[in-house]
Protein backbone atom coordinates (compact mmCIF):
# COMPACT_ATOMS: atom_id res chain seq x y z
CA UNK A 1 0.00 0.00 0.00
CA UNK A 2 1.63 3.37 -1.28
CA UNK A 3 2.56 6.10 1.51
CA UNK A 4 -0.70 8.47 -0.23
CA UNK A 5 -3.48 5.53 -0.22
CA UNK A 6 -2.39 4.99 3.72
CA UNK A 7 -3.14 8.70 4.09
CA UNK A 8 -6.03 8.54 2.69
CA UNK A 9 -7.36 5.91 4.17
CA UNK A 10 -6.44 7.23 7.73
CA UNK A 11 -8.05 10.40 6.69
CA UNK A 12 -11.41 8.75 5.79
CA UNK A 13 -11.15 6.78 9.00
CA UNK A 14 -10.13 9.52 11.11
CA UNK A 15 -7.45 9.72 13.41
CA UNK A 16 -9.18 9.26 16.77
CA UNK A 17 -10.22 5.58 15.31
CA UNK A 18 -6.79 4.63 14.12
CA UNK A 19 -5.35 5.29 17.53
CA UNK A 20 -8.65 3.40 18.71
CA UNK A 21 -7.95 0.48 16.75
CA UNK A 22 -4.23 0.51 18.13
CA UNK A 23 -4.96 0.55 21.35
CA UNK A 24 -7.21 -2.47 20.95
CA UNK A 25 -4.80 -4.34 19.43
CA UNK A 26 -2.76 -3.92 22.54
CA UNK A 27 -4.98 -4.73 24.67
CA UNK A 28 -5.99 -8.17 22.36
CA UNK A 29 -1.92 -8.90 21.25
CA UNK A 30 -1.12 -10.21 25.08
CA UNK A 31 -4.12 -13.17 24.35
CA UNK A 32 -1.59 -14.22 21.45
CA UNK A 33 1.51 -14.69 23.67
CA UNK A 34 -0.34 -16.19 27.32
CA UNK A 35 -4.04 -17.34 26.74
CA UNK A 36 -4.00 -21.11 25.58
CA UNK A 37 -4.80 -22.05 22.49
CA UNK A 38 -4.25 -18.38 20.98
CA UNK A 39 -0.53 -18.55 22.25
CA UNK A 40 0.05 -22.42 21.33
CA UNK A 41 3.11 -22.97 19.06
CA UNK A 42 1.19 -24.90 16.39
CA UNK A 43 -0.32 -21.69 15.39
CA UNK A 44 2.24 -19.68 12.54
CA UNK A 45 2.84 -16.25 13.97
CA UNK A 46 1.23 -14.56 10.54
CA UNK A 47 -2.47 -16.24 11.84
CA UNK A 48 -2.06 -15.15 14.91
CA UNK A 49 -1.01 -11.34 13.48
CA UNK A 50 -4.05 -12.14 10.92
CA UNK A 51 -6.27 -13.25 13.62
CA UNK A 52 -5.39 -10.47 16.31
CA UNK A 53 -5.97 -7.65 13.58
CA UNK A 54 -9.11 -9.03 12.55
CA UNK A 55 -10.52 -9.58 16.10
CA UNK A 56 -8.83 -5.70 16.90
CA UNK A 57 -11.43 -4.49 14.10
CA UNK A 58 -14.14 -6.19 15.27
CA UNK A 59 -13.76 -4.41 18.84
CA UNK A 60 -12.77 -0.99 18.14
CA UNK A 61 -16.15 0.05 17.07
CA UNK A 62 -18.13 -1.29 20.68
CA UNK A 63 -14.62 0.05 22.35
CA UNK A 64 -14.62 3.69 20.66
CA UNK A 65 -18.81 3.91 21.61
CA UNK A 66 -18.62 7.21 23.52
CA UNK A 67 -14.72 7.31 23.71
CA UNK A 68 -12.60 10.20 23.12
CA UNK A 69 -8.89 9.45 22.27
CA UNK A 70 -6.40 12.09 22.82
CA UNK A 71 -4.06 12.50 20.20
CA UNK A 72 -1.08 13.93 22.48
CA UNK A 73 1.62 10.79 21.91
CA UNK A 74 2.86 11.50 25.35
CA UNK A 75 -1.19 10.15 26.14
CA UNK A 76 -1.60 7.73 23.80
CA UNK A 77 1.81 6.12 24.82
CA UNK A 78 0.40 5.64 28.15
CA UNK A 79 -2.67 4.15 26.81
CA UNK A 80 -0.93 1.72 25.00
CA UNK A 81 0.74 0.71 28.39
CA UNK A 82 -2.52 0.65 30.44
CA UNK A 83 -4.12 -1.61 27.61
CA UNK A 84 -1.35 -4.17 27.46
CA UNK A 85 -1.26 -4.38 31.48
CA UNK A 86 -5.15 -4.92 31.36
CA UNK A 87 -4.69 -7.29 28.67
CA UNK A 88 -1.80 -9.34 30.14
CA UNK A 89 -3.49 -9.70 33.42
CA UNK A 90 -6.86 -11.48 31.82
CA UNK A 91 -4.64 -13.59 29.16
CA UNK A 92 -2.72 -14.29 32.67
CA UNK A 93 -5.54 -15.48 34.57
CA UNK A 94 -7.08 -17.90 31.67
CA UNK A 95 -4.06 -19.11 31.50
CA UNK A 96 -3.22 -20.86 35.05
CA UNK A 97 -6.66 -23.37 34.36
CA UNK A 98 -4.14 -24.73 31.25
CA UNK A 99 -1.12 -24.30 33.47
CA UNK A 100 -2.42 -26.62 36.21
CA UNK A 101 -3.25 -29.21 33.71
CA UNK A 102 0.39 -29.04 32.81
CA UNK A 103 1.55 -28.93 35.90
CA UNK A 104 -0.81 -32.08 37.34
CA UNK A 105 0.89 -34.19 34.09
CA UNK A 106 4.14 -32.61 35.18
CA UNK A 107 3.47 -33.97 38.87
CA UNK A 108 2.28 -37.30 37.54
CA UNK A 109 5.26 -37.62 35.54
CA UNK A 110 8.18 -37.40 38.69
CA UNK A 111 5.49 -40.00 40.81
CA UNK A 112 5.53 -42.57 38.03
CA UNK A 113 8.49 -42.89 36.88
CA UNK A 114 7.75 -41.22 33.30
CA UNK A 115 9.72 -38.25 34.00
CA UNK A 116 12.89 -40.70 32.76
CA UNK A 117 11.73 -40.32 29.30
CA UNK A 118 11.17 -36.66 27.50
CA UNK A 119 9.07 -36.06 24.67
CA UNK A 120 8.41 -32.87 22.67
CA UNK A 121 5.32 -31.15 23.38
CA UNK A 122 3.72 -30.00 20.42
CA UNK A 123 1.36 -27.67 21.95
CA UNK A 124 3.82 -25.95 23.88
CA UNK A 125 7.16 -26.77 21.70
CA UNK A 126 8.87 -27.88 24.70
CA UNK A 127 10.29 -31.21 26.06
CA UNK A 128 7.85 -32.85 28.97
CA UNK A 129 7.43 -35.98 30.38
CA UNK A 130 4.62 -38.56 28.95
CA UNK A 131 1.50 -37.02 30.95
CA UNK A 132 2.66 -33.84 30.70
CA UNK A 133 2.45 -33.97 27.00
CA UNK A 134 -0.87 -35.82 27.15
CA UNK A 135 -2.42 -33.54 29.69
CA UNK A 136 -1.16 -30.64 27.55
CA UNK A 137 -2.95 -32.32 24.47
CA UNK A 138 -6.13 -33.26 26.55
CA UNK A 139 -6.57 -30.26 28.25
CA UNK A 140 -5.97 -28.01 25.07
CA UNK A 141 -9.14 -30.27 23.38
CA UNK A 142 -11.48 -30.55 26.33
CA UNK A 143 -10.59 -26.33 26.09
CA UNK A 144 -11.70 -26.18 23.25
CA UNK A 145 -14.81 -28.81 23.79
CA UNK A 146 -16.55 -26.96 26.71
CA UNK A 147 -16.22 -23.70 24.38
CA UNK A 148 -13.11 -22.00 26.46
CA UNK A 149 -12.30 -20.19 23.25
CA UNK A 150 -15.89 -18.07 23.20
CA UNK A 151 -15.14 -17.61 26.89
CA UNK A 152 -12.12 -16.11 27.12
CA UNK A 153 -13.48 -13.55 23.95
CA UNK A 154 -16.54 -12.86 25.61
CA UNK A 155 -14.54 -12.15 28.99
CA UNK A 156 -11.97 -10.19 26.70
CA UNK A 157 -15.26 -8.16 24.87
CA UNK A 158 -16.10 -7.36 28.85
CA UNK A 159 -13.49 -6.31 29.66
CA UNK A 160 -13.89 -2.82 27.61
CA UNK A 161 -16.97 -2.10 29.37
CA UNK A 162 -15.16 -2.49 32.59
CA UNK A 163 -11.91 -0.25 31.64
CA UNK A 164 -12.56 1.78 28.49
CA UNK A 165 -9.80 2.80 26.51
CA UNK A 166 -9.49 6.33 27.78
CA UNK A 167 -9.32 4.88 31.40
CA UNK A 168 -6.12 3.10 33.11
CA UNK A 169 -6.89 0.53 35.18
CA UNK A 170 -6.13 -0.07 38.95
CA UNK A 171 -2.31 -1.46 39.67
CA UNK A 172 -3.22 -2.62 42.89
CA UNK A 173 -6.38 -4.48 41.95
CA UNK A 174 -4.76 -6.33 38.99
CA UNK A 175 -1.84 -7.12 41.13
CA UNK A 176 -4.36 -8.76 43.69
CA UNK A 177 -5.94 -10.54 40.72
CA UNK A 178 -2.86 -11.83 39.19
CA UNK A 179 -1.77 -13.16 42.84
CA UNK A 180 -4.90 -14.56 43.04
CA UNK A 181 -4.96 -16.78 39.91
CA UNK A 182 -1.00 -17.86 40.36
CA UNK A 183 -1.53 -19.43 43.44
CA UNK A 184 -4.89 -21.10 42.65
CA UNK A 185 -2.34 -23.04 40.16
CA UNK A 186 -0.91 -25.70 42.57
CA UNK A 187 -4.40 -26.64 44.09
CA UNK A 188 -5.59 -26.95 41.02
CA UNK A 189 -2.98 -28.96 39.97
CA UNK A 190 -3.31 -31.41 42.96
CA UNK A 191 -7.18 -31.86 42.49
CA UNK A 192 -6.43 -32.69 38.78
CA UNK A 193 -3.68 -35.56 39.87
CA UNK A 194 -5.18 -36.70 43.21
CA UNK A 195 -7.00 -39.74 41.81
CA UNK A 196 -3.63 -41.16 40.45
CA UNK A 197 -1.42 -39.87 43.42
CA UNK A 198 -3.62 -41.67 46.11
CA UNK A 199 -3.17 -44.52 43.85
CA UNK A 200 0.66 -44.15 43.90
CA UNK A 201 0.39 -43.87 47.16
CA UNK A 202 -1.37 -46.44 48.03
CA UNK A 203 1.08 -48.73 45.86
CA UNK A 204 4.14 -47.48 47.10
CA UNK A 205 2.62 -48.58 50.74
CA UNK A 206 2.10 -51.72 49.03
CA UNK A 207 5.76 -52.26 47.94
CA UNK A 208 6.99 -50.82 51.00
CA UNK A 209 4.99 -53.77 52.79
CA UNK A 210 5.89 -56.57 50.61
CA UNK A 211 9.77 -55.33 50.28
CA UNK A 212 9.30 -55.38 54.49
CA UNK A 213 8.33 -59.24 54.63
CA UNK A 214 9.64 -60.58 51.49
CA UNK A 215 12.91 -58.60 51.35
CA UNK A 216 14.59 -60.78 49.02
CA UNK A 217 12.11 -59.74 45.83
CA UNK A 218 13.43 -56.73 43.59
CA UNK A 219 11.01 -54.50 44.45
CA UNK A 220 12.58 -51.70 42.14
CA UNK A 221 12.14 -53.96 38.92
CA UNK A 222 8.69 -55.60 39.91
CA UNK A 223 7.24 -51.97 40.78
CA UNK A 224 8.81 -49.95 38.07
CA UNK A 225 6.32 -51.26 35.50
CA UNK A 226 3.11 -51.96 37.72
CA UNK A 227 3.75 -47.67 39.01
CA UNK A 228 3.09 -46.93 35.12
CA UNK A 229 0.05 -49.52 34.62
CA UNK A 230 -1.55 -47.75 37.81
CA UNK A 231 -0.65 -44.38 36.45
CA UNK A 232 -2.22 -45.08 33.12
CA UNK A 233 -5.31 -47.01 34.50
CA UNK A 234 -5.94 -44.23 36.98
CA UNK A 235 -5.17 -41.43 34.29
CA UNK A 236 -7.62 -43.12 31.38
CA UNK A 237 -10.12 -43.73 34.17
CA UNK A 238 -9.80 -39.44 35.44
CA UNK A 239 -9.69 -38.28 32.54
CA UNK A 240 -13.38 -38.00 31.26
CA UNK A 241 -13.84 -35.75 34.67
CA UNK A 242 -11.48 -33.02 33.29
CA UNK A 243 -13.85 -31.30 31.04
CA UNK A 244 -16.62 -30.59 33.73
CA UNK A 245 -13.33 -29.50 36.18
CA UNK A 246 -11.79 -27.18 33.22
CA UNK A 247 -15.22 -25.77 32.48
CA UNK A 248 -16.13 -24.80 35.95
CA UNK A 249 -11.95 -23.11 36.58
CA UNK A 250 -12.22 -21.17 33.43
CA UNK A 251 -15.57 -19.55 34.41
CA UNK A 252 -13.85 -18.76 37.71
CA UNK A 253 -10.54 -17.45 35.95
CA UNK A 254 -12.43 -15.21 33.69
CA UNK A 255 -14.54 -13.80 36.70
CA UNK A 256 -11.55 -13.56 38.70
CA UNK A 257 -9.94 -11.11 35.87
CA UNK A 258 -12.76 -9.63 35.48
CA UNK A 259 -13.07 -8.60 38.98
CA UNK A 260 -9.91 -7.39 39.39
CA UNK A 261 -9.88 -5.21 35.96
CA UNK A 262 -11.28 -2.25 37.67
CA UNK A 263 -10.39 1.38 36.48
CA UNK A 264 -8.35 2.83 38.64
Amino acid sequence: MSQLTLSTLVHQLGPSNVTGFFLVLARVAPLFVLAPLFSSAILPSQVKTVVAVGLSMGLTGVAMRGQTVPSDPLTVAGMLVAQMLVGLAFAFAVNTVFSAVEAAGSLLDVVSGFSYGQLIDPVNNSSGGVLSALYGMVGLAMFLAIGGDAWTLRGLARTFQLVPLTRAPSIASLTSGVEQAFSSIFVSAIEIAAPALLALLITDIAFGMIAKVVPQISIFSIGFPLKIGVALLTVAAAVPFLGNFMSGQIATAVGTALHSIVPG
